[in-house]
């Protein structure tokens, strides 16, 4: 459930995978977000993009320290790989497991109340897939840590411009760019997602999500979240303010005999009050 409403305050960010699909256009989002006023990515890399908010970190995840994790209001958790850029299945769980973990651990340490973490549909570390058993695991130990709140978002195949090619991904991308359109109803949720409404998503979420230990977010529900809009009020011009022209229907003429005469106001009195 996403409130609206909701006073807004400056805010600070982390992000870690802020070089991948869904973490670069989160960066650039926050950093163009007037509810932000720092944002952090710690990679293992320098990022192409830059901007006057943003802080860029360049650590080993696997020497991170408390230290490297300053206040912030929630971090961004967008890491992830493939088996095959990983080379084996234990380096692919180091990514899409380990590190992840390593880090809301870091988190809760230093007090950062929030954890918002890019998960995958049909996650369960029970299925008969070896990919959706691995982020099953992950969500599995991430509620375990305690975390004060815990944001799980589980998009289906991830569609937008990467900086590599991952062939698998792009077959997948386009088969379902033809089919997405007659996914319907129970269906629906097996549609592709653009990178930039999940990016989208995640802050909506920071932003103005339910306040609860743990919440998940389908698919379904990651593609329609946006934030809620806000209303400004309306000025009215001087002329409009004094224009008394438009006030005279909405005023009951004024007939000085009744007025100034106390015997026939009460007369009126008793003929609109007849009960009284």
């Amino acid at each position: 459930m996403i409130g609206s409403g909701r006073k807004m305050e400056m805010r600070s960010a982390i992000v870690f995978g802020g070089t991948g699909l869904v973490g670069s256009n989160l960066v650039k989002l926050l950093c163009e977000s007037e509810e932000y006023i720092s944002v952090t990515v710690i990679s293992r890399r320098k990022l192409a993009f830059e901007h006057p908010k943003l802080t860029v970190k360049i650590r080993s995840f696997d020497q991170l320290e408390e230290k490297d994790i300053e206040f912030a209001h929630e971090i961004f958790c967008c890491l992830g790989t493939t088996q095959k850029k990983a080379g084996n299945r234990a380096e692919f769980e180091k990514v899409d497991v380990e590190y992840p973990l390593q880090i809301a651990s870091l988190a809760k340490k230093c007090g950062i109340m929030h954890f918002i973490i890019i998960s995958a549909m049909g996650a369960n570390e029970k299925s008969p897939f070896y990919y959706n058993r691995v982020k099953g695991k992950l969500e599995k130990e991430l509620i375990a840590l305690g975390i004060p709140q815990l944001s799980i978002v589980r998009p289906s195949l991830l569609v937008g411009e990467r900086n590599e090619f991952r062939f698998g991904e792009k077959m997948g991308e386009v088969v379902l760019k033809v089919f997405n359109p007659l996914l319907v109803g129970p269906l629906k949720k097996y549609r592709s997602i653009e990178a930039a409404q999940v990016a989208l998503a995640m802050k909506v979420i920071a932003l103005t999500g339910k306040k609860s230990p743990v919440m998940v977010y389908e698919s379904v529900q990651v593609a329609n979240l946006k934030m809620p809009e806000v209303k400004d009020e309306q000025e009215i011009s001087r002329d409009e303010l004094f224009n008394w022209d438009q006030y005279k229907e909405e005023f009951t003429p004024v007939d000085e005999e009744v007025v100034f005469n106390r015997e026939k106001l009460q007369e009126l009195q008793v003929k609109n009050n007849p009960k009284q």
